[in-house]
């Protein structure tokens, strides 16, 4: 057991958290994240003081924002699902051996994997229309609607490749169980 698991023991949770630990692209979605974070601090911050003591707006403060909102939900994702942060319901789960937990885990994680692979498919056909189309956001920045797009879909490919990196882990686990 890892330090983590006696952590998650000691706060009430029986059940292990098999996950892979973050990798260098898990480490690079969340340095993205933090510096999208970062600036969205720093932009509203300036926004704030702009209106404040000089009576006026930056006017882009808003868009900025919310396209690096846009950045930090779906790059976060890999990095949630690499350091299991997401939500589980234990109810079910504490009543099956631990061979059974974990083919139950394997099983939501393909299932997962499957609507995050879909939502990635979707998503880069929309910003690969919006990039053909030349489509812009109406407003005075008339940002390309393609860019905060294409972040969606590194994101949810981001997903994808964890729950697979999680699920290989779960399946080495389950061997180490069963045996």
């Amino acid at each position: 057991m890892s330090p983590d698991d006696d952590e998650q023991q000691a706060a009430g949770h029986a059940i292990e958290n098999i996950v892979a630990s973050p990798g260098p692209l898990e480490n690079a979605a969340e340095w993205l994240s933090s510096l999208a974070l970062a600036a969205m601090i720093l932009l509203i911050g300036s926004e704030a003081i702009v209106r404040n003591v000089f009576g006026g707006s930056l006017q882009i403060t808003d868009e900025i924002c919310g396209y690096l909102l846009v950045a930090v939900t779906f790059l976060s994702m890999s990095v949630s699902e690499a350091h299991g942060a997401f939500h589980r319901v234990e109810l079910i789960q504490a009543r099956l051996s631990p061979a059974a937990r974990i083919r139950l885990q394997i099983a939501f994680d393909a299932c997962s994997l499957l609507a995050s692979a879909l939502v990635a498919w979707q998503v880069t056909r929309l910003s690969m229309n919006a990039f053909r189309a030349e489509d812009v956001a109406p407003t005075p920045l008339q940002t390309p609607l393609w860019i905060p797009q294409v972040v969606m879909g590194v994101g949810m490919a981001l997903l994808c490749f964890t729950l697979l990196r999680s699920m290989a882990a779960k399946v080495r686990r389950l061997k180490q169980v069963s045996a």
